[in-house]
């Protein structure tokens, strides 16, 4: 292994040895476009590969050759289902070498993280990984990072056992959503502390940002950055004169109605949360359409949220770590990845984490066909045509997925598809308890399903 990758000449022969025994053991040979994708992996690139082109086999013949090298290998998935699929299919072409295959998985208690962390490859979710990398920072101090870079971690020196065996070689699927789309949103570890505020503070903060006018009293961003303007402070003060407490210190009335108009304007009920039938504020992923239970915004922003909702107040989190995607995986000796479609990030992915995109052929000519796109000047003009042709297309027997971004829009298409009496399931956050058996309906003649992005996938 070189600094930007393994050299092409150990290369061929890794992958002659890896193909014939994926032959023999999976019955599956690599393509010679597979092989290409193997060897921009192990040239710390990203692959590009359409649906379809075996991203899970291109994968297993890089992770099979780096760990023969010795090095601890993460191929990286977005979320468990995906991880333990993936182990399992190429878990016999590992054991033929004499490699050994983990898989970490949510709520999986750390002794048995620990044992999976020392296999020679292992699966496992960027979440879980990123959140586990956290862990052992936690435990093992400031020094944990140079020493697990380095992979010197059983020193004499250490008295924390880590889970991690050494940022080496990561392969990253949907290298795209992973890197971009997530990667500035932290990743925190915290603790649960009395909230001091109390519910009468929410109340006022949120009466007063009611009442200030926005590109007046303050601004907000395209990056959804929102800030008071200097009359917006003057009309803080002077609404809440009088008011006593904390409000008679000027950064406390910022922060505090900041916080408020962040929970009016910024964060919407049924795209960014839902409020769940014991009444709790619960995080919606905008990525995959689930609900995150133990999840919750930090420095008093859930809390002004659950007043927002008339919701019982929460205590807050104290922030014990926390790292964002862009700053982990450039941790890495070696960072790889696998996508449908990079080329529009490839300038984005070069610039952050010094990625090259290389696009792979495809095995056999495309027969796919890219309709046109429509454009409509309203939200419910686009949706009544999405609902037509839904129903369109479900009459002449094909099956139809509707991929929406939010809780709100699958509901507004779905009561659309009622009112044409065309019968169809939704999978959202709200239905993710019955989701496994509305998939396994899913492709059925004349089936039509509503989901919010990647809802649905983890069964």
């Amino acid at each position: 292994m070189q600094a930007d990758g393994f050299c092409d000449a150990h290369i061929a022969r890794a992958f002659a040895a890896v193909r014939e025994a994926s032959r023999r053991v999976l019955m599956m040979r690599h393509h010679d476009v597979q092989l290409l994708a193997g060897r921009a992996l192990l040239q710390g690139k990203v692959a590009e590969m359409a649906t379809g082109e075996g991203k899970t086999l291109v994968a297993a013949l890089a992770a099979c050759t780096a760990a023969a090298a010795r090095a601890s290998v993460h191929v990286v998935t977005v979320n468990d289902y995906l991880a333990l699929r993936d182990a399992e299919g190429n878990e016999p072409l590992f054991t033929f070498f004499g490699l050994t295959t983990g898989v970490v998985k949510q709520d999986m208690p750390i002794p048995e993280r620990m044992v999976q962390y020392r296999c020679n490859i292992v699966y496992v979710s960027n979440k879980e990984l990123t959140f586990d990398y956290l862990k052992d920072r936690i435990a093992g101090g400031s020094r944990l990072s140079v020493h697990q870079k380095l992979g010197q971690l059983q020193s004499a020196q250490d008295t924390v056992s880590p889970m991690l065996q050494g940022l080496h070689v990561a392969i990253v699927d949907e290298v795209d959503s992973v890197l971009i789309d997530e990667a500035r949103t932290p990743l925190i570890i915290s603790e649960t502390l009395p909230d001091d505020l109390g519910e009468r503070v929410y109340a006022e903060a949120l009466a007063v940002a009611k009442v200030l006018q926005r590109n007046v009293d303050f601004s907000i961003s395209a990056n959804r950055d929102l800030w008071l303007t200097e009359t917006g402070i003057e009309n803080t003060r002077l609404h809440l004169t009088g008011a006593g407490g904390m409000w008679t210190s000027g950064l406390w009335r910022k922060e505090l109605i900041q916080k408020a108009l962040s929970a009016l304007y910024l964060f919407n009920k049924d795209e960014h949360y839902i409020v769940d039938e014991e009444g709790k504020v619960q995080i919606v992923d905008e990525f995959t359409g689930r609900v995150m239970p133990d999840r919750t915004w930090e420095h008093g922003l859930h809390q002004m949220i659950e007043a927002k909702e008339g919701c019982d107040i929460s205590g807050q989190r104290k922030t014990l770590s926390q790292i964002t995607y862009q700053r982990f995986f450039r941790r890495y000796l070696l960072l790889a990845g696998m996508t449908g479609t990079a080329k529009e990030v490839g300038p984005e992915l070069k610039r952050i984490y010094d990625l090259s995109v290389v696009k792979i052929p495809t095995h056999k000519p495309s027969r796919r066909i890219r309709q046109s796109d429509g454009v409509y000047a309203e939200h419910q003009q686009r949706w009544q045509a999405v609902a037509q042709r839904a129903a369109v297309v479900a009459a002449t027997g094909r099956s139809v997925l509707i991929g929406t971004r939010s809780v709100e829009a699958s509901e507004i298409l779905s009561g659309l598809l009622h009112q044409k009496g065309v019968v169809h399931a939704v999978l959202n956050a709200r239905q993710d308890k019955t989701e496994a058996e509305d998939i396994a309906l899913a492709g059925q003649a004349g089936h039509i399903i509503v989901a919010t992005n990647m809802a649905g996938r983890g069964t």
